[in-house]
């Protein structure tokens, strides 16, 4: 007599769209757990109901339903790469119940309880550092059972009937890495089931979720050094003075030779200004950028350029991406420090095109510690300053 009918369309992106624009550049596959917390709806069919109510000679006069419930499910999963994991759960969507008064005098009472198993395929499309949107599509397994009850003139021939069935789920929504080893999500998900007399419909479930990645192979600390360190740029060039010819008659005057202006090329490890994989500046950073500031001090330059770099792991659209937000970080804390005009200074992404490392120097295109640390020179960002004293 219990029907669970379609809410409303959820919005699903599709997992065929998520071509993955980045990778994990440098972090292997890893498992994760989490719980899952939130409210589940599903939709009575009264019509059914007063239809079977009809067929055996009574007449509804009222009707109350319970569509909402508390729900919530346990998950565990693989986290292929950045973009594909593999998910498998348990979920209890809750209970929903109907009370029908009858004429002649009666009542017709009903409830389903629905949990079940489920293994699930997660797609993730990145839209920042720390947030991604999620879309996930599979299989589920969910128990109905049900409890029937009748007064006065209501007889239940079968008050506890109850079904297994496989059908489809799928959903949609977001996540945010607050930290390597904490997440959280928002999700809208769609669970089709089949109630225990003959009846097919939809649940929804909205929920929130804590999910914590484990056995995450960490990102390599930088390289030890008592203080980031940057690279001493060459002497100046030497301006070559051709002497004048001999007189003939008078010395001609000669015009001054001018030197071209002085340049200076600093290069910083990317490990001693940032975070790996990040464009954040750390102190240590901050506080090498401030002693570089210092030395312009009383430098007429005409320009200052930035140039951020990485290494070749990782997809080229990501490596120019991270290029280009380590070179911006880098310009705008130098315009903070006011010894920079903003002018003259300028700042470019140029990914993994110009590697220190040679080929052959560093074996191999799956990401580990060893490979890693072997392409650490690649990843850095150079600074030249043209001008004069």
């Amino acid at each position: 007599m219990k029907s669970v009918q379609s809410l409303c369309l959820l919005g699903f992106a599709s997992l065929g769209s998520m071509i993955p624009a980045t990778s994990f550049a440098e972090e292997a596959g890893f498992y994760y757990g989490g719980l899952a917390i939130g409210q589940s709806r599903a939709r009575i069919d009264e019509e059914r109901i007063t239809a079977g109510l009809l067929g055996a000679g009574l007449s509804t006069t009222a009707m109350t339903r319970d569509e909402k419930s508390p729900a919530y499910k346990l998950f565990g999963g693989y986290q292929i790469n950045r973009n594909f994991a593999l998910e498998a759960g348990y979920f209890d969507l809750g209970k929903f119940s109907f009370t029908s008064t009858t004429l002649p005098a009666g009542t017709l009472s009903g409830q389903i309880k629905l949990q079940g198993i489920n293994l699930d395929l997660v797609g993730t499309l990145p839209v920042s550092e720390h947030l991604s949107v999620l879309g996930r599509v599979g299989v589920q397994a969910a128990r109905a059972r049900d409890r029937f009850s009748g007064t006065g003139a209501v007889g239940v021939a079968n008050p506890s009937p109850s079904q297994r069935a496989a059908n489809y789920k799928l959903g949609a929504g977001l996540q945010y890495e607050f930290s390597p080893s904490f997440w959280m999500r928002g999700e809208a998900e769609r669970y089709r089931v089949n109630d225990a007399v003959g009846n097919r419909g939809d649940v929804n479930m909205v929920s929130v979720s804590l999910v914590f990645p484990f056995g995450r192979t960490p990102a390599p600390a930088p390289r030890a050094a008592a203080a980031p360190a940057y690279i001493p740029p060459p002497p100046p060039p030497v301006a070559a003075v051709t002497p004048p010819p001999p007189p003939v008659v008078a010395a001609a005057p000669v015009a001054p030779v001018i030197a071209p202006p002085a340049r200076r090329r600093v290069s910083f490890s990317a490990e001693s200004l940032f975070t790996f994989d990040k464009s954040d500046l750390r102190p240590e950073g901050k506080a090498a950028l401030d002693k570089f500031a210092a030395e312009l001090g009383g430098t007429q330059f005409d320009m200052i350029t930035v140039e951020g770099h990485t290494d070749r792991l990782g997809s080229q659209a990501y490596n120019q991406r991270l290029s280009q937000r380590r070179a911006d970080a880098v310009k705008g804390y130098l315009l903070a420090s006011g010894k920079v005009d903003a002018a003259r200074i300028s700042s470019v992404g140029k990914s993994e095109s110009t590697p220190i490392t040679k080929p052959g120097d560093c074996n191999g295109n799956k990401p580990s510690a060893k490979l890693i640390a072997c392409l650490q020179p690649d990843r850095r960002v150079e600074i030249e300053v043209v001008g004069t004293r």
